[in-house]
């Protein structure tokens, strides 16, 4: 399984947009926010691996 990491680039609402940040993309990702921990904020670190989201030190 492939490991992915991204920043939080906004939040609206019930959606954050995710830009990754492991390689050059200038593409956004929209996620549902229940999908991603409840403490992110605008510009938190996370890692997909799994299927699922986590926060970066």
């Amino acid at each position: 399984m492939e490991t992915m990491y991204y920043e939080v680039v906004s939040i609206d609402g019930d959606y954050a947009n995710l830009k990754r940040t492991d390689i050059e993309s200038d593409d956004l990702k929209l996620v549902a926010r229940a999908l991603l921990p409840p403490e992110i904020q605008e510009g938190s670190k996370l890692k997909y691996e799994f299927m699922s989201y986590t926060m970066e030190p």
